[in-house]
């Protein structure tokens, strides 16, 4: 097993840790393996990433068989597009180093968290393609092939997580132009790759309706999508078990721990 840490650099001297697991590949059994891989993007409203969104996910892709990364991005007072750019270069790392890390470049999800959630969407559809490119990446190239999400901020519309966007934007917030810009609904088109989400009904921090509107926005653009809406839990349950509870029953949410199972089955189906 490799493990991957290094420091990807963002605007004005920010940055982002990259951590990667890599399983190393048997003389034994496939020794030119290429594995997929998923590079998870934790949440925390844009102000920290958060622990319970960051190893204890990737834990659950190693069995499978996939190459795991976790990205602690930049937060502010680093504003948009700091982060994105951050992932592109995430990305770029992964590509350029695809045949040392037995990466299928074929085969490469993002999945975020909350604010991690949006960041992970605006990169994967294009709602950060000006930004991205601009920085001197090609999103086209870096786009992922899977993008999931878990509780995730979308609209900056109406069922907003203010929070968020006020550390997304600082001094910018409600510009009416970024605030389009970052609205992750108004972007979904034929370049969005098939998307995983799921969110609880009762979560009392970032809306529901965040979900509901990505789900009818990738309908009306015929992007393919598996949701899952469980019926009871706050928000920020990363897993929803003591592995990421955060003492006592406090996070222990057993309506919401079917979801690696569930992503994992989408994802050996969406990459078959």
């Amino acid at each position: 097993m490799q493990y991957i840490d290094t420091t990807i650099p963002g605007n004005n001297g920010a940055l982002a840790r990259f951590t990667g697991y890599v399983p190393d590949n048997s003389e034994e059994i496939v020794p030119d393996r290429l594995r997929p891989t998923v590079l998870i993007i934790p949440g925390g409203g844009y102000s920290r990433t958060s622990d319970r969104e960051a190893e204890p996910i990737a834990l659950q892709f190693l069995p499978a068989d996939y190459n795991a990364f976790v990205l602690r991005y930049s937060c502010a007072p680093s504003v948009y597009p700091t982060a994105l750019v951050q992932v592109a270069a995430a990305v770029q790392m992964m590509h350029d180093h695809a045949r040392e890390w037995n990466i299928d470049t074929n085969r490469i999800a993002i999945l975020g968290f909350s604010a991690g959630g949006h960041l992970a969407a605006n990169f994967a559809t294009t709602a950060g393609d000006d930004a991205i490119r601009e920085q001197g990446y090609d999103p086209d190239a870096l786009r992922p092939n899977a993008l999931m999400l878990g509780y995730p901020v979308i609209t900056a519309g109406e069922f907003r997580h203010d929070g968020s966007f006020r550390m997304l934007l600082g001094d910018n917030y409600l510009d009416p132009t970024l605030m389009h810009e970052v609205s992750i609904e108004e972007h979904i088109d034929e370049k969005t790759p098939p998307v995983f989400v799921w969110h609880t009904m009762t979560d009392d921090c970032v809306p529901v309706e965040n979900t509901l509107q990505l789900i009818a926005a990738c309908h009306a653009a015929n992007v393919p999508i598996e949701a899952h809406l469980f019926p009871q839990g706050g928000h920020g349950l990363g897993l929803g078990t003591a592995m990421t509870g955060w003492g006592g029953t406090n996070g222990i949410e057993p309506a919401i721990q079917s979801w690696p199972t569930l992503a994992l089955d989408w994802l050996s189906r969406t990459f078959a």
